[in-house]
């Protein structure tokens, strides 16, 4: 599989890192281990699948020791728990950095536009992260499953103060249940999970069925999704 995604970059063909005079602090030493091994977990999951992934395919492609993988992770599990954790916080710290760059008086649709694209704008650069995600994370366990759950909870949350936001902006819009943020959240799930199996360049085309999905659940708004005439304008 070609690595495309940042995430997935990982340090087959590189040296490890420096000793000696040249080392590294130690802070520094860590958190570059670190970040080596999460990198290194996406990218061999991705390509091999979580099963049949090794920890010793992934201190290969870190160029880091067993013993340096031990002392940042308990086991397998727990690296991929962390990786996708970190990739999450990502992808949403990406989306919040879309929607606050826009203007206080942006239309509550046009946010919500936005927060699409940039949600799957992240996945769609970060394919590697996307398969294991929504793919292979299922597979290693119950603790995984826990993972995703919390994953679901925290774009709710988004999709929640959204909500609040455009009831600010329009009082007559509906209230909702909480359901109503974990239901759009599933949806979505679902829909990002199909595409990804059937390929990458789906995710994009998902765009205005996302928006459409969420109006309609949170906003009681008919299903309107933009013509393809209108998406280039």
């Amino acid at each position: 599989m070609k690595q495309e995604g940042s995430l997935a970059r990982t340090h087959e063909r590189n040296p490890g890192l420096p000793r000696g005079r040249a080392s590294l602090p130690a802070d520094a030493v860590k958190a570059a281990q670190r970040e080596r091994l999460i990198r290194a977990i996406i990218a061999a999951s991705a390509e091999h699948g979580y099963l049949r992934v090794t920890i010793a395919d992934v201190v290969s492609r870190a160029k880091v020791s067993r013993a340096a993988f031990y002392a940042h992770f308990a086991d397998k599990v727990d690296c991929l728990l962390e990786a996708t954790l970190y990739g999450r916080q990502l992808l949403i710290g990406h989306i919040r950095a879309e929607t606050h760059a826009l203007p206080r008086e942006t239309p509550s649709e046009e946010v919500l536009r936005v927060a699409c694209r940039a949600f799957l704008a992240f996945l769609t650069g970060e394919p590697e992260f996307a398969r294991v995600f929504y793919l292979e994370l299922p597979s290693a366990g119950p603790l995984a499953i826990g993972r995703a759950v919390e994953a679901q909870a925290a774009y709710a949350r988004l999709n929640e103060s959204w909500h609040r936001r455009a009831r600010r902006l329009d009082p007559g819009l509906p209230a909702v249940p909480p359901e109503a943020f974990h239901a759009a959240v599933g949806a979505t799930t679902e829909l990002v999970r199909a595409a990804v199996h059937n390929g990458h360049p789906a995710l994009p085309a998902l765009e205005d069925t996302l928006v459409s999905l969420h109006l309609a659940l949170l906003t009681a708004k008919p299903w309107q999704g933009r013509t393809s005439a209108s998406r280039h304008d």
